[in-house]
């Protein structure tokens, strides 16, 4: 299993941005997609963004597409999301994993999560 690392996060205004970054430790991502997933108190994990491998494709849920934006840079095994119009609605703690993206979304064993980097919005 490769280590993730997310950081990125912190505190922010509705209608600002933040820019998150999921990092592999000592492995390599290979040719996994990779994605980002959230989950706020109370409620399940959400599955929010996905890109594939070597990058092109990608996937949002609905309540992101036109303000996030997902990308990689496969020679620093980091992946990024772009935040922008952030609404309190997407206040949660931020997760990537390893997968694959199947019917929009990222699917996967996903048996190791990180800590997460928590992404608060308000005013």
């Amino acid at each position: 299993q490769v280590q993730l690392v997310e950081s990125g996060g912190g505190l922010v205004q509705p209608g600002g941005s933040l820019n998150l970054s999921c990092t592999a430790s000592g492995r390599t991502f290979s040719t996994y997609a990779i994605g980002w997933f959230r989950q706020a108190p109370g409620k399940e994990r959400e599955f929010v963004a996905a890109i594939n491998w070597p990058g092109g494709k990608t996937a949002y849920v609905d309540s992101v597409k036109g303000r996030f934006t997902i990308s990689r840079d496969n020679a620093k095994d980091t992946v990024y999301l772009q935040m922008n119009e952030l609404k309190p609605e997407d206040t949660a703690a931020y997760y990537c994993n390893r997968g694959q993206i199947r019917a929009g979304k990222l699917v996967g064993d996903f048996d190791s999560w990180g800590q997460g980097t928590q992404v608060t919005v308000s005013s």
